[in-house]
């Protein structure tokens, strides 16, 4: 896997986590920062070390399935990106429900939204445990560093202008999902891996 491949991968898994960013930065009536940096710290930290776990859970049993590893893969990105999309779709027209202006920063909340938003990156780190000699501390940086930018990024966004593209993004990010596990099973199945 390239290492645009990585990044695009990383765009796709962090729009869950930009959706979330959004939201905050619309409770903002102007940007705290530091509640910014530590959004987008939790999101980018997590993201990081879901796909590391997911890799090390994978590695245990990757000997067993390598016959149809592409085949898992295949499924659990078109899994997650379309569920993304769907989810993106149905909720097009939502509005974000915002209880109160400039809320204090509750780190319990900020780290099970964390969590929440990490949890495709898990399933993404098992698919990278079938690829023989994965560098997967240099993809999960990668990972872990394109939600930090976009999260962060995310705070502005929302705060600025609303959360008229968030729904596009979380649909772009799970086509984008759906286009590498394509890849990944065209390219097996091709013998071009």
């Amino acid at each position: 896997m390239s290492v645009i491949e990585i990044i695009l991968l990383g765009v796709g898994l962090s729009m869950d986590a930009l959706a979330v960013a959004v939201c905050k930065g619309l409770a903002m009536r102007k940007v705290d920062k530091k509640q910014c940096f530590a959004t987008a710290l939790a999101f980018g930290g997590f993201q990081f070390l879901m796909p590391v776990i997911g890799y090390l859970l994978g590695s245990t049993f990757a000997k067993y399935i390598r016959s149809i590893d592409h085949w898992i893969a295949f499924f659990l990105l078109l899994y997650i990106g379309g569920k993304m999309a769907i989810e993106a779709i149905r909720e097009w027209n939502e509005k974000p429900q915002i209880d109160e202006m400039d809320p204090p920063l509750d780190v319990k909340e900020l780290l099970m939204m964390a969590v929440a938003t990490s949890i495709d990156a898990l399933a993404v780190g098992v698919t990278f445990s079938f690829t023989p000699h994965f560098n997967i501390l240099g993809a999960s940086s990668i990972i872990g560093c394109t939600t930090f930018i976009i999260s962060f990024g995310g705070v502005y966004i929302g705060n600025i202008f609303g959360s008229k593209s968030e729904k596009r993004a979380q649909l772009l990010g799970g086509l984008i999902l759906i286009a590498i596990g394509t890849r990944i099973l065209i390219t097996h199945l091709m013998g071009l891996e």
